[in-house]
């Protein structure tokens, strides 16, 4: 992934951004090793975030058949940008996203889509790593049975966090190529299939209403316990529609549940025996696997609290056993995989930083180095000394993630596909300009639910990537 690819260069030097026909012969040849399998675990580990646990509250505030309908539209939206991005790659020979922003517009495409990558992922990362920070210190006191006012070092998720980027992030990140993280992203996924199955699991053991732990008639917060019901039993029945303040807020959170398009292109390069159709194959596969886990571990989560469902799904089992040996387990597995989720975050944006600012440079293994280092150091220092940064995370997710899943695929398919073939009068670029508008609204729209909670003083944030 790493490699400036002497194709590219060729390219570019036989066609600059405002001569696109002459580029259409151009088939630079790319030496992929990877499997269809891997392939589609990389992806799909690129897919799968902590929104995850965020669903069952999405759900809750949709209705099941709503929910349903906008991630079935989400999740076809995603794979027909992902067509754009690859039916472009392969017109211009190029399977960098930096590349085509370049081949699009010139130095501005090229450094618009690399910030909007690094600001992208670094937020994913960081929120990766502040799930670290905030759960393992509370999964290893509840296995200790430790106290929570304790001042021991195994407590403290500052060290924790930094631990575990030193001992497990790092050295996955180090990797030359994307490809060899395969196994690593089978196993992330196989946690969340844990995951999915104890929501699925605990959905037949809690009953409707539950009650909530509590130690000598309080529970856990030192409040008065109380059962967690309606006396009509209304709030244990599913709804299929619903309209609330809340519901706004679910779009964007089910709109950016497949993000995963920065890694796309560097998966096609390392694909073996790479076909566009091949690559559209494996990004339908992941995207269909991601779309059936997200809407069961919503259903089930759902299912089981009803309207008394938190934002995060594990904070609600907590409620009635904060000690449940199975419920300490699934932490411990989407701890893994939001862990092992990072290194593959991590190369895109690596590679978007080369392409900015070493765009002539091959591969040097201590820049490779450098650079895994600079950007791990300066995420920590952001979840460690910044605990109040999901304002930061919202608007950059609002901003850069309309723009690699809408914009940038749409509008670099209408700058580069050649007119004589396609003109701008044609339904494919009628369509992609569609897309385009599609994503801009997405973007306003997002903006104005973070500046409403920002004027408000309430954060009704349900969710990440």
């Amino acid at each position: 992934v790493e490699l400036q690819n002497l194709g590219e260069v060729q390219s570019r030097a036989a066609a600059p951004p405002t001569c696109r026909g002459a580029s259409m012969q151009i088939s630079p040849t790319f030496e992929g090793k990877t499997s269809f399998g891997m392939s589609v675990f990389n992806l799909g580990n690129a897919i799968m975030g902590s929104g995850i646990l965020g669903l069952a509250y999405a759900m809750a505030n949709t209705g099941i058949l709503l929910f349903l309908f906008l991630l079935t539209a989400v999740a076809l939206l995603s794979c027909y940008s992902i067509h754009l991005m690859l039916k472009t790659s392969g017109i211009v020979g190029i399977r960098a996203y930096e590349e085509l922003g370049y081949r699009a517009f010139g130095t501005p495409g090229k450094m618009a889509a690399g910030i909007a990558i690094t600001l992208q992922n670094i937020g994913a990362m960081s929120s990766y790593l502040y799930i670290v920070k905030s759960e393992l210190p509370l999964v290893i006191q509840a296995f200790l049975k430790a106290d929570p006012n304790s001042d021991v070092w195994y407590l403290n998720g500052n060290y924790l966090v930094v631990m575990v980027s030193a001992s497990v992030i790092l050295p996955l990140a180090l990797m030359k190529q994307l490809g060899y993280l395969g196994y690593t992203s089978g196993f992330s996924l196989s946690c969340m299939v844990f995951f999915l199955t104890a929501v699925t699991y605990k959905k037949f053991q809690i009953p409707c209403p539950f009650e909530e732990f509590s130690v000598n008639g309080t529970d856990i917060n030192g409040y008065s316990n109380s059962l967690v019901h309606e006396e009509n039993g209304s709030h244990c029945t599913p709804r299929m529609f619903t309209i609330n303040s809340q519901t706004a807020y679910t779009i964007p959170i089910l709109a950016f549940a497949f993000v995963c398009h920065p890694e796309v292109l560097p998966i096609y390069t390392e694909l073996r025996n790479p076909t566009k159709k091949k690559m559209q194959k494996v990004s339908n596969v992941s995207i269909f696997v991601m779309y059936s886990m997200y809407f069961l571990a919503a259903l089930f989560g759902y299912l089981t609290f009803y309207e008394n469902v938190e934002p995060e799904l594990l904070h609600t089992y907590s409620r009635i056993d904060p000690y449940d040996t199975l419920i300490l387990c699934v932490r411990v597995a989407v701890l893994t995989a939001v862990t092992l989720t990072v290194p593959i975050v991590l190369f895109p944006v690596r590679r978007a930083i080369q392409h900015m600012i070493f765009p002539s440079k091959s591969f040097n293994w201590l820049r490779h180095i450098s650079i895994a280092l600079i950007l791990l150091m300066f995420i920590n220092m952001l979840v460690i000394f910044a605990p109040n940064i999901l304002g930061i995370f919202g608007i950059i997710g609002a901003t850069s993630a309309p723009c690699l899943i809408f914009i940038f695929p749409a509008v670099f398919y209408i700058r580069i596909v050649p007119r004589e073939d396609e003109p701008l009068t044609s339904l494919p670029k009628i369509i992609a300009l569609c897309f385009t508008a599609m994503g801009v609204s997405f973007m306003v729209m997002s903006l104005s639910f973070i500046f409403m909670d920002w004027t408000s003083g309430t954060s009704r944030a349900a969710g990440g990537h």
